[in-house]
């Protein structure tokens, strides 16, 4: 199978990537269809796969995306690595609209999602490792490659907590300082269960996350309007988008050519398959045996 490397696009990302071109390939999965038609194309010689998380046109509201479907999909197409994007809000001071967060904890506030691709009663029971949830050699890689690059003088931050709520409301004020309080950095509404799935997968994930504004903790000018705010909001999340797409570009290269090495989240289902193989049902082995089939 052809290796790649993929390309989660969320909010902003995804539009400006989908308009790049590429082939369009329509992909089944047991978990039903992916956001959208994964589109095949390269990077500077770097074969890519993206899937638009949102769908296109944006469609997708964060609940109802088919994390599962997607991250199948990617793996189906020999995609060992994946860097994601997705928009938030920041909870710091110092992560300012437009600035880079290469995330390193997580801390998942969602309700209605299917977390796992072993979820079926009786078909057997896996526990990955997720202690650090975003792969650390490509967030190593990343932040190398935003090394000396020139971002209109926003931040690429080496690391931080992403707080995944379940949306599609934003916070209350009291949650944003909640939020704050428990040490979430950022807040957005994609990053989970994406990233646990990719650990269930053996995929190596990064997430890069784009600030748009500082969380509703942060009293805004009494003096902007309500259109102004959306304007400087919108023209936020366009830098951010730009800076993402030009760090994600940097990154490929080098995620590329260490496509010999073994990471530690290619082996994530190693020691994770607690369940006797043979009382595994014959169906659910064929079934999930692109995650599992080499340990079974």
């Amino acid at each position: 199978m052809m290796e790649r490397i993929g390309i989660i696009g969320g909010s902003g990302l995804g539009e400006a990537l989908a308009a790049g071109g590429g082939e369009r390939v329509a992909v089944e999965t047991p978990m039903g269809a992916p956001s959208a038609p994964i589109v095949l194309s390269a990077w500077e010689g770097v074969p890519i796969a993206f899937v638009a998380r949102h769908g296109v046109g944006h469609t997708i509201p964060p609940s109802a995306v088919p994390y599962r479907a997607n991250i199948w999909a990617l793996k189906s197409l020999g995609c060992r690595w994946v860097i994601a994007s997705g928009a938030v809000g920041s909870l710091r001071e110092e992560i300012a609209p437009r600035d880079l967060v290469v995330c390193d904890q997580a801390i998942d506030r969602t309700r209605r999602r299917v977390g796992s691709f072993f979820d079926e009663a009786g078909g057997g029971a896996v526990h990955v490792e997720c202690a650090d949830p975003f792969c650390e050699e490509m967030r190593g890689i990343l932040v190398a490659a935003a090394e000396g690059m020139a971002f209109g003088g926003a931040r690429v931050h080496r690391g931080g907590t992403y707080v995944c709520m379940e949306g599609p409301a934003f916070s209350t004020r009291a949650e944003s300082r909640m939020h704050r309080a428990m040490g979430g950095d950022v807040i957005g509404m994609t990053g989970l269960p994406e990233a646990k799935l990719a650990r269930e997968a053996e995929i190596s994930y990064a997430l890069v996350a784009l600030a748009t504004d500082y969380d509703c903790w942060k009293a805004h000018d009494a003096g902007t309007g309500k259109q102004e705010l959306l304007r400087e909001i919108m023209g936020h999340m366009a830098a951010a988008t730009e800076n993402a797409l030009a760090l994600m570009r940097a990154a490929a290269p080098r995620v590329w050519a260490r496509r010999s090495e073994v990471w530690p989240a290619h082996r994530a289902l190693e020691l994770a398959i607690w369940t006797d193989r043979g009382r595994i049902p014959a169906e659910t082995k064929k079934r999930l045996e692109l995650l599992w089939g080499k340990y079974l």
